[in-house]
């Protein structure tokens, strides 16, 4: 083919990889096979293989692209594409009953063309049916299953008689023609007349008027058809037929005659066949047609030829075609052909590795020079690494060279790389991506993945790949990453195979037609020639931009250098790129200020001694060794070749500033071109737009990796400056000028390829922009579609800024007209929308990234916060350190507004993350942003009109200002920003610096009469900025700090209400502790908390926790106001009160023992207080609670609190409480509560004596203790005595289940017989039920135990004890203790049975009384028995006149009544002896009385004698 230049490259169109196809089936005619019926037909046309073509159809141009696929042999695709919309989201895909034949053709429908279906398709089955079908519109096809039978008009070319095995076929508008491999070339008028009418079919035939007979001999004289093209010339279908045996034929298709026939051979290639053909355009100057036919050798040679030849036609009376004798030989090297197209001056040759156009008979050899395309397949082999120039091994060892930790931080550097690559756009390929997943057994159905964001594919990506990593180490991970990206790229080259290309006539125009994608080519820009060697197409350097002097000397040098930083780049590699791009990005990883000297310390050192160690220690020994060896001698070769260079260079240049000279014009060449312009048209977003921005992103890569090459060289000329001689003045020049705008040259570039590379972010889900534009409610298409793309790896930042990029119709021609663009046209695109994205549409001289703040309020409207945030710290960081003259901060506001929008980028970020030190890192790095736009010249003004255009909340000012009124109203705005959000540390530093303004922004500045209006304004803005800095510390629990809010507001009303937000939200939030430990010293605000708190108080609900009536006490208590505790916390007893009465039984229990508690504190407290002044007037504090009043605030009192309030004077006097009425109620209220616990209700009525009921229910309760108290506490004297017998009587009736009366029935007890029984039964008086006594020695122990406790103040109670025992239950056996009781008396003056009130009488009365005549008989015995055999001593006392007394009355009772028994008969044995008994010591004692009296009168004789 001779030699090769590059000029162009292939520019995807993005998301024609991403079609949704709308599937439809053609019905079948044909009879349906039984089961029975023979096979199938057989094959008559070829078979299906992989093609492809275009149609361009109407004004504006409709591209028609069709395509059929090897392995769906029965489908056929269809888009349709206008280059001035988007590119579309459905095709058509139309199922067809059998396989078709690799051709179809998409033309205008000239007879029904009004009917709605304009468009006819033409196509052919392998088994000879032919198809014309109707199309209208693809995308009114949603609703379709089937196509309608009436669009479709079918017909067999077996039913034609003379049929035979087809092997080429070719259509126009209304025909169809087939070749066949006897020679023959039938046409069929499908579509223009039913089968069945005359003249539908014939034959082109030599003569007509001959017979059938000559007919048949002329068809034997040619081969078999090999291809057949139908061309328009002149207005007229021409049929070009190509035969095996090389014979082309031309036939006119509406004469149906033969106009050329020729045998046409290649001398030097006698064994070729031709086999395929085609036909380039009428040249209307000079009437050639250009024909190339493809030659192919044996199958046991490969070698392939293409020749071109040139056809004159004649128009005349006689059309007549005339061999030119010039051929074009074009030899095919290897690679397989894919298609071949031909203009009126070029031919172009499509392979799987490249596009190649020559211009036709331009040289005496017929060989020109083949211009270049260079295909996808290259870029993404490049960026993925699978080509020679770029190894894995390099990225490795280099990443390795600038981190310490190599599994902690290379890992995440260089899966980053790969992860960025491949979802870069022009690379992803979503098809190719799952179908990469299914390798790796990551299986994902269709539609989740098309609902994958890019975010969400990084993560799934990342998944596989550490899922199958082996070891943790970086060099099995780089495997990895190198498999997956080996299998991915295997899938992109099969799933994205070339199937043809279209040339549009009109505008030039080159479509791609791939077998999942769409493409353009463009031509190169300048500086792409220069880097892909392409120099002789650059052409004159000057006219390029170039400006380098007219000798050759300026070129040589330039050629010199660049032929240095190629060394350089190979030396490194081609991965030194992608970590340098990277580190841009990755920040802190890596900063890219240390990525150069890094990359020249390895350029001269070569590879430090870690990375030596990490190569033996995953390598081994042997290949590590090697490895080095190598590296080792390639750095020598590398230093020593860079040296004599070096040398050469300056030798040839005879100067260091004559070579920077020249260093210097080629750095302005790379800078990107401002072109300023008026723009008036607004571009969107279309299919013209969509590849601007891509061919955008491939001139930016190559612009950037040259200015970093450049920046190497420089570097590296610097650090061997002693070696080659460079001057000091040079090292200056090249650090101060050369460098600088190296590094700016590189930030632009970066920036332009980083918008047109970074896919969007998917909106959040509180993101109210998003959320408002999916309702759709404006009509703008593109913006409605954003909906769908935002987070699509496709949908890229530049995109997003189509909608605003403005430009001019006149100058940017491609951009507003309908066809799709040239590859000529693609160079002023790119360089004005570079130039729109970094300076806008100034006119004027602009400065560095003028335009960032413009793109950043694009961006932000839009949610793009991520990038907002890089685009503007990376503006800002090179503004700070830029050293050119001109500066963004010298622009009026422009560097206040960079800053105010990365802050408000900066704070919207930190409001989607979740609580952490990155939340924090944003949000300060936001209050930084905003204190310095706040400091920025012109601010004021840039910022007034900015926050509509965002959405963001308005500053609230206009006009101008003073530089402290600015300061005051931005922070203010920034504090409600950041308040907002809930940064409430963030909004109080600005609040705080805002009241450092107030005085100078607002106070007076004279004596003028509205200085003091000023000075109360203010007044104000201080009170409602210290009330702020309190709500802030408040959310932040800095109480102490909300506190000295307070105390520091100078407005008393905003202070007292931030007093009031204070104690409730202390309240609410359970640290009312504060108020009342001492921590917060309330100098001159004690009252009012106070206040406060009562009125929380009178408005609380009872089970309010903490409660404001205890929070008042522990208030009071620690301020020693005894009296006051005392009676609010009296007051939450009284509530209490009442909110018993409406509780259940639990819940009531509950309030009544924190009622005590209350009650308890209330007299605690008053026993601190002076005992005349311990007393408490709850009414009137009640009244207050009522009737508190604020200044600010509406009067609270109503009608009910006013008649309240006039009871209270009355009522004062009887409302004091002393301690005495405070522990009565105490007492009262403690018995409530023990009667609540056994679910015993009774209700405090106020009272201060309760009834005896109260008592009988706690005695009921087996409350004893609590009945003795109130007894105690509320009975005197008589009454006292009295409600003492009645407890114990009730007592003792416990102790007595089996008294007389009703049969006691419970616990298998039942009645018990009487005590005295007859003699038969004596054996049983005193056997007694276990069970019996059992039950019963509870309440025994009990009443002993009570009894002995109180007896003291009723000496009578054990009398009363004993009776109601013997009452209840006669036959009772009384207890020992009991008995004890009586016997036990003091014995004072008297013997026998006297004493107290329970004394041995009072037991021997009970026991007579009540029928117990044995225990009263031996009761009075024992004590007879006791006088008689008194000791000596006692002897005396008992001889004293009126010193015995036994109850002889009770005596003779009891006599009588023996003796009544035994005159009745009953018992009379028993009563026998007791009366025996009973005779025996009456007359014992009475003897002993006998002689006591004798003895007591002689005694007294005897004193009477003395």
């Amino acid at each position: 083919m001779g030699s090769k230049s590059l000029v162009g490259m292939e520019v995807p169109i993005i998301g024609s990889d991403a079609i949704k196809w709308v599937e439809v089936s053609v019905p079948s005619t044909q009879p349906l096979a039984t089961a029975t019926s023979a096979l199938p037909p057989p094959q008559l046309a070829p078979p299906t293989e992989d093609a492809a073509s275009c149609t361009v159809i109407g004004d504006p141009p409709t591209y028609f692209v069709w395509r059929i696929h090897k392995d769906q042999p029965y489908a056929l695709e269809i888009l349709e594409i206008c280059g001035y919309k988007e590119f579309p989201e459905t095709g058509l895909r139309i199922i067809f009953p059998d396989a078709l034949c690799s051709f179809a053709l998409i033309c205008k429908d000239e007879v029904n063309c009004a009917s709605g279906k304009p468009h006819m398709l033409y196509t052919l089955t392998v088994a000879g049916v032919a198809y014309a079908i109707r199309l209208q519109s693809i995308y009114k096809y949603a609703t379709y299953s089937v196509l309608p039978p009436n669009d479709i008009m079918e017909f067999s070319i077996r039913s034609y008689p003379h049929h035979g095995a087809i092997t080429a076929v070719a259509a126009a508008a209304g025909c169809l023609v087939i070749g066949k491999n006897d020679g023959s070339v039938s046409c069929f008028q499908l579509g223009m007349l039913e089968p069945s009418s005359p003249g539908f079919a014939y034959e082109l035939r030599d003569d007509a008027g001959f017979g059938r007979l000559w007919g048949l001999m002329s068809r034997r004289t040619v081969g078999a058809v090999q291809d057949l093209v139908v061309a328009e010339v002149y207005g007229k279908k021409i049929i070009f037929v190509l035969h095996f045996d090389g014979t082309l034929r031309v036939w006119d298709y509406l004469s149906r005659s033969r106009i050329f026939s020729n045998t046409i051979g290649i001398p030097t290639l006698t064994d070729a066949v031709s086999s395929r053909l085609w036909v380039g355009e009428l040249n209307n100057g000079t009437g050639v047609i250009h024909l190339a036919i493809l030659y192919k050798h044996s199958p046991e040679v490969s070698m392939e030829m293409i020749c071109v030849y040139s056809l004159r036609y004649n128009l005349g009376d006689k059309n007549i075609l005339l061999l030119d004798s010039s051929v074009q030989n074009i030899p095919l090297e290897e690679g397989a052909l894919v298609d071949v197209k031909l203009t009126s001056n070029k031919i172009w040759m499509l392979k799987v590795d490249g596009l190649a156009m020559l211009s036709l008979f331009e040289t005496p050899n017929n060989v020109g020079v083949a211009h270049c395309y260079s295909l996808q397949e290259a870029v993404v082999a490049e960026q993925l690494f699978q080509s020679s120039e770029y190894s894995t091994e390099d990225l490795l060892w280099l990443s390795q060279s600038f981190f310490p930790s190599v599994k902690d931080q290379v890992v995440p550097f260089v899966s980053s790389i790969f992860l960025r690559r491949l979802l870069a756009p022009g690379i992803y390929h979503g098809a190719a991506l799952r179908g990469t997943f299914k390798d790796c057994n990551k299986h994902i159905t269709d539609l989740e993945f098309q609902s994958f964001t890019a975010e969400r594919l990084k993560r799934e990506i990342l998944s596989i790949v550490e899922h199958e990593v082996v070891s943790g180490n970086p060099l099995s991970i780089l495997y990895c990453w190198k498999t997956f990206c080996t299998r991915y790229f295997h899938n992109w080259c099969k799933i994205n195979a070339p199937f043809g290309f279209h040339i549009d006539s009109s505008s030039g125009a080159v479509v791609l037609i791939r077998k999942t994608s769409v493409s353009l080519l463009r031509s190169l820009e300048d500086i792409e020639f220069l880097v892909y060697g392409s120099v002789d197409e650059l052409g004159d350097l000057a006219s390029s931009g170039l400006d380098l002097c007219v000798d050759n000397l300026d070129r040589e040098i330039l050629f010199e250098v660049l032929r240095c930083v190629s060394n350089i780049s190979q030396q490194l590699g081609k991965a030194s790129s992608a970590i340098f791009y990277e580190s841009l990005l990755s920040n802190p990883s890596i900063s890219s200020e240390d990525v150069v000297p890094r990359l020249l310390k390895i350029l001269e050192t070569g590879y430090n001694a870690s990375i030596a160690s990490f190569h033996m220690s995953e390598m081994g020994a042997d290949v590590a060794w090697e490895k080095e060896m190598v590296d080792h001698r390639n750095l020598r070769k590398f230093s020593v070749e860079m040296l004599l260079s070096l040398h050469a260079l300056s030798n040839k240049a005879t100067t260091w500033g004559k070579v920077l000279d020249v260093i210097e014009s080629y750095l302005k060449f790379l800078v990107p071109r401002k072109i300023p312009h008026k723009f008036d048209s607004v571009v969107g977003f279309n299919i013209n737009s969509s590849v601007m921005v891509q061919a955008t992103t491939q001139v930016t890569k190559v612009m950037f990796e040259s200015s970093m090459d450049i920046l190497l060289l420089l570097s590296y000329l610097v650090n061997i400056s002693g070696q080659i001689h460079i001057l000091h003045d040079d090292i200056s020049r090249i650090q101060l000028d050369l460098v600088p705008m190296i590094q700016e040259i590189i930030t632009e570039w970066h920036i332009i390829h980083f918008l047109g590379t970074t896919s969007s972010e998917s909106p959040s889900a509180e993101d109210f922009s998003s959320q408002l534009s999916s309702l759709q409610i404006d009509n703008n298409i593109d913006k409605r579609s954003w909906n769908l793309n935002l987070g699509k790896c496709e949908f890229t930042l530049a995109c997003m800024l189509l909608l605003h990029f403005r430009s001019s119709s006149e100058v940017e021609g491609n951009l507003f007209v309908k066809c799709l663009p040239g590859p000529e046209s693609f160079i002023s695109s790119v360089r004005r929308f570079a130039s729109w994205i970094l300076c806008g549409m100034t006119e004027e001289s602009p400065a560095f990234f003028s335009h960032s703040t413009e793109l950043a309020l694009v961006l932000l409207n839009h949610g793009q916060y991520d990038a907002v945030e890089y685009l503007l710290t990376s503006v800002e960081e090179h503004s700070r350190k830029e050293k050119i003259s001109e500066s963004i901060q010298n622009d009026d506001g422009k560097w206040g507004t960079l800053l105010h929008l990365l802050g408000c980028c900066l704070l919207a970020q930190a409001q989607r993350m979740p609580q952490g030190v990155p939340k924090e890192k944003r949000v300060c790095e936001a209050v930084r942003c905003f204190f310095r736009a706040s400091s920025a010249r012109g601010a004021s003004q840039a910022l007034q009109g900015l926050s509509y255009k965002v959405g963001l909340a308005h500053l609230g000012f206009s006009g101008c200002l003073s530089a402290a009124a600015w300061k005051l109203h931005y922070y203010q705005w920034a504090m409600q920003i950041f308040e907002q959000y809930k940064l409430s540390e963030s909004a109080c530093q600005f609040a705080l610096a805002a009241l450092e303004q107030v005085d100078e922004a607002l106070g007076p500045k004279d004596d003028s009469p509205g200085a003091d209006t000023l000075k109360e304004s203010a007044t104000a803005v201080k009170g409602c900025l210290w009330a702020n800095v309190f709500t802030f510390m408040l959310a932040l629990n800095l109480y102490y700090d909300a506190y000295c809010a307070i105390i520091s507001n100078p407005d008393e009303e905003s202070k007292y209400i931030c007093l009031r937000r204070f104690i409730i939200v202390l309240y609410e939030r359970g640290s009312v502790k504060i108020l009342c430990d001492g921590q917060i010293p309330f100098i001159g605000l004690a009252d009012k908390v106070e206040q406060e708190l009562v009125w929380k108080a009178g408005r609380s609900d009872v089970s309010a926790k903490p409660n404001p009536f205890k929070l008042l006490y522990a208030f009071e208590m620690h301020r020693h106001n005894w009296r006051r505790a005392a009676t609010y916390i009296y007051l939450y007893s009284v509530q209490l009160k009442t909110e018993a009465a409406f509780r259940d039984q639990q819940r009531r229990s509950l309030i009544l023992q924190e009622r005590l508690n209350g009650l308890s504190a209330t007299i605690n407290a008053l026993h601190l207080v002076h005992p005349a002044y311990a007393w408490i007037d709850p009414i009137l504090e009640e009244s207050s609670l009522q009737k508190e009043q604020y200044s600010s605030k509406k009067a609270r009192l109503t009608v009910h609190d006013q008649s309240v309030g006039y009871d209270v004077h009355a009522q004062r006097l009887q409302s004091h409480i002393d301690l005495e009425k405070l522990e009565n109620e105490f007492v009262l209220t403690s018995a409530e509560y023990l009667l609540s616990l056994a679910n015993v209700k009774w209700t405090f009525t106020g009272n201060e004596k309760p009834t005896s009921e109260l008592v009988e229910l706690l005695v009921q309760a087996d409350l004893y203790d609590m009945a003795f108290t109130v007894i105690l506490k509320f009975w005197k004297g008589t009454a006292l005595k009295r409600e003492l017998e009645r407890v114990f009587s009730a007592i003792s009736m416990k102790c007595c289940p089996n008294r007389v009366g009703p049969p006691f029935v419970g616990n298998n007890v039942t009645s018990h017989t009487l005590l005295l029984t007859s003699s038969k039964d004596e054996a049983s008086l005193d056997v007694y039920p276990p069970l019996y006594q059992s039950k019963g020695s509870t309440h025994w122990e009990t009443l002993e135990l009570y009894l002995e406790k109180y007896k003291g103040f009723h000496p009578r109670l054990p009398v009363i004890v004993a009776e109601t025992l013997l009452c209840a239950d006669p036959r009772i056996e009384l207890p020992l203790w009991l008995v004890q009781m009586f016997k036990n008396v003091k014995r004072g003056s008297t013997l026998g049975m006297a004493g107290s009130e329970a004394n041995p009488a009072s037991l021997f009365q009970l026991y007579v009384d009540y029928g117990r005549f044995v225990e009263a008989t031996n009761l009075l015995i024992e004590y007879m028995e006791s006088f008689s055999s008194m000791r000596p001593t006692d002897i005396i006392r008992r001889k004293k006149p009126s010193a015995v007394w036994f109850p002889y009355t009770t005596i003779e009772r009891l006599w009588r009544q023996l003796e009544d028994l035994i005159s009745r008969g009953h018992m009379v044995d028993q009563c026998e002896k007791l009366k025996m008994l009973l005779q025996g010591a009456l007359l014992n004692h009475l003897n002993l009385l006998r002689v006591d009296s004798d003895d007591v009168k002689s005694s007294a004789v005897s004193q009477l004698d003395g």
